[in-house]
């Protein structure tokens, strides 16, 4: 099949505008899905193709919430935009404690089929209080579906999944990944939830990463494999839910298990992952699975600083050599 080059950007607002034209309940709450980068006027032509569903709201984030949580449960299916990662903390108790929980609260009688989505990650300067990656957080609040593309065609399949789901879903977008463009389909169609991709093929260690660190685990690879080291990078997509087999199933192939992510080390996805092999594919292991991930430390301002407790392919690449070793 034919593929073109898309920004992950692009193809997220194709996914959006897509989305607004089939389904009359679908709307975006907040006018800055794109952030304020140079890829934000890709949003003019939502705003011009569909001026009565595309609201521009004050910057109130536990409102917003509160506000597609309660549209959804009267039948709407909006697109809510939080910003920055970090700025969801103020809505937290909307998203896990109402709208995660009310199809169980009220017996099945209601479903929130609200998607939240906001920037995550370290961006370069943001510092502490704007480079949150709160998605292993959110991992804690059962209710939610949650979802963290890492390319062009990835974000517009689980986009258009997102707002066709009967379930909340939480969608993470790494902001350094706006601007990257990889191939796309010309028949482009929604992605299930659930179904990791094999970005590329090895046979010496697995590497799962997701969002960035998925394209910074590719970079990793290729780099590995002029040393003559074959690595395999899994993509889950979609955290909740986790496609657990295909992550055992590579694992059985490769015999080592490398798993990166931009949340904190302790508590987070990489920690998770992790004890799930530990727990269901032990057996397979032919060294200790390593993690690559942020320290827990609050982000610093400084860039030296922000490297050195940042994932990037230097760090993936010494994992997977680390492993190897073993």
């Amino acid at each position: 099949m034919t593929a073109t080059k898309q920004s992950y950007a692009a193809a997220f607002v194709d996914a959006l505008h897509d989305g607004l034209r089939s389904d009359p309940t679908v709307s975006i709450i907040g006018g800055y899905v794109l952030g304020l980068g140079p890829q934000r006027t890709l949003t003019d032509r939502l705003k011009q193709d569909f001026p009565d569903r595309v609201f521009d709201p004050p910057t109130a984030e536990a409102g917003l919430a509160a506000v597609g949580a309660g549209a959804a449960m009267a039948g709407m299916r909006p697109f809510v935009d939080l910003g920055t990662a970090s700025f969801s903390f103020l809505a937290w108790s909307q998203i896990t404690n109402e709208a995660a929980v009310a199809h169980y609260m009220s017996c099945g009688h209601l479903r929130a089929p609200v998607t939240y989505h906001m920037l995550h990650g370290v961006r370069g300067g943001g510092a502490a209080q704007h480079s949150q990656s709160p998605q292993a957080m959110l991992w804690n609040a059962p209710g939610l579906e949650i979802v963290a593309p890492s390319c062009a065609a990835d974000v517009y399949g689980l986009v258009r999944t997102a707002l066709a789901s009967p379930n909340p879903t939480v969608m993470v977008s790494h902001a350094k990944l706006l601007g990257v463009e990889s191939d796309v389909p010309q028949q482009r169609a929604p992605i299930p939830f659930g179904k990791a991709d094999i970005k590329r093929r090895g046979r010496d260690v697995t590497v799962v990463a997701n969002s960035l660190m998925a394209h910074y685990s590719l970079i990793a690879a290729e780099a590995l494999a002029k040393e003559g080291i074959e690595v395999e990078v899994v993509d889950p997509r979609t955290l909740v839910p986790l496609d657990e087999k295909t992550i055992l199933d590579s694992v059985a192939r490769t015999g080592r298990l490398v798993v990166v992510d931009e949340c904190p080390l302790r508590g987070g996805i990489a920690s998770e992952i992790a004890a799930t092999v530990a727990e269901r594919g032990f057996r397979a292991l032919k060294a200790p699975i390593a993690r690559v991930a942020r320290a827990d430390v609050p982000v610093p301002y400084s860039l030296p600083l922000e490297e050195f407790v940042t994932p990037d392919p230097g760090k993936i690449a010494t994992a997977v050599r680390r492993v190897l070793a073993y």
